[in-house]
């Protein structure tokens, strides 16, 4: 981000995971995201704060996992890099050394059980995007590009590093990719046959390059031009290019090649673009720490800090791209994303490659988060 957010005692009975999942019926309940029925929102009463106590007795605390584990020895390495975090989150102070706390109760787990993390540790329900609980949760993974070093007739579309020596604001994509103002600047680092698989590859904020010979190179995020990201899934949603219920990275691309000329049109309707630089590593996010599939999260660090554990009720998507059910598991905020704004939405790391871009893709939809703090000692 390559990609993942007070305090009063909210009585409402609905705060817990024994609530009625109204997601499974066939009534149509509106999100910001995208909106369709069963797209895993959940209906309650509205919260009284961004961040409220909840009952972490009702809850299956999921175990510690060898691959969780590695996560979190990866999120107290990804805390020991920072130099400070901003301490005060919608008006509670959460210091470095809570979050180190909550990553170590949670390893110890792997030697104890749940009654003992529920003991020390208490969970905060995010308000979410409709302040009723419900958070967005899509997904990013980390693609595989084939490239060439020089362009040809096939080859022919840059991906670019970022260009440190222009003054003023910097382009926008249709600048960039339309007018073609970098062209010959000496900042392209290899050639793609399509400018919308760059497109993904940007909007996921990293990928690997593969070249003919086999050789895979990965280019990390180096910075955006910071002009505001505006999404062409929901863009082709709202005019009736794509139907909310299957908008992925795989409709997107059927829909252009059997309209080739809306290309430009399209992608240029967001302004936003993402600079490239070679890297010798695995997948990083923002925390500067390798991804773990399926527990990394990006997520607004104005409002949740990096560094921090979720307990998750995340959707879980069946083989049709359908909402099937929640389940609980715990996620790590170690990565940032330009479209994650604000409580109501995170970003699940998938994986690099074809099942993770599939993963994914099909992930739209609702469930609920509690950012994990130890308990303070009576």
């Amino acid at each position: 981000m390559l990609l993942i957010l007070i305090f009063s005692y909210c009585s409402n009975s609905e705060i817990n995971h024994k609530e009625e999942e109204t997601s499974n019926q066939d009534s149509l309940i509106i999100g910001h995201g995208y909106d369709f029925i069963r797209n895993g929102k959940i209906e309650r009463a509205e919260f009284d704060s961004i961040l409220t106590l909840s009952d972490i007795d009702t809850f299956d605390i999921p175990p510690v996992t060898q691959k969780l584990a590695t996560g979190l020895k990866n999120q107290l390495k990804l805390l020991s890099y920072q130099k400070s975090i901003q301490e005060d989150y919608s008006g509670i102070q959460i210091k470095k050394r809570a979050l180190r706390q909550t990553i170590k109760i949670l390893l110890s787990s792997q030697f104890d059980n749940s009654f003992g993390v529920k003991n020390k540790l208490n969970a905060y329900q995010i308000w979410g995007e409709d302040q009723k609980g419900n958070v967005h949760y899509t997904g990013y993974f980390t693609p595989i590009l084939k490239v060439k070093a020089k362009p040809d007739n096939e080859y022919k579309y840059p991906l670019y590093r970022y260009p440190k020596d222009w003054e003023g604001l910097l382009p926008t994509r249709a600048e960039i990719d339309g007018e073609k103002v970098l062209a010959g600047k000496k900042l392209e680092i290899a050639y793609a046959k399509s400018m919308l698989d760059i497109y993904f590859m940007q909007v996921q904020g990293s990928g690997y390059v593969e070249f003919p010979n086999g050789k895979r190179k990965l280019l990390a995020h180096a910075g955006g031009n910071k002009h505001k990201y505006r999404s062409i899934g929901k863009y082709m949603v709202d005019n009736g290019y794509a139907t909310p219920e299957y908008v992925s990275l795989k409709s997107i691309k059927s829909y252009f090649q059997k309209h080739p000329e809306k290309i430009d049109s399209i992608l240029f309707i967001n302004p936003s673009y993402v600079f490239f630089a070679p890297v010798n590593n695995q997948p990083r996010g923002a925390g500067n720490v390798t991804l773990t599939p399926n527990y990394s999260i990006a997520i607004d660090k104005k409002v949740l800090p990096l560094g921090s554990c979720f307990l998750a009720k995340i959707p879980i998507i069946d083989d049709k791209r359908n909402f099937s059910h929640h389940e609980f598991r715990i996620l790590l905020a170690q990565d940032i994303g330009g479209a994650i704004k604000g409580t109501g939405h995170v970003d699940l790391y998938k994986g690099i490659g074809l099942k993770s871009q599939f993963e994914a893709s099909a992930l739209h939809h609702y469930g609920s988060l509690w950012l994990l703090l130890p308990k303070e000692k009576d």
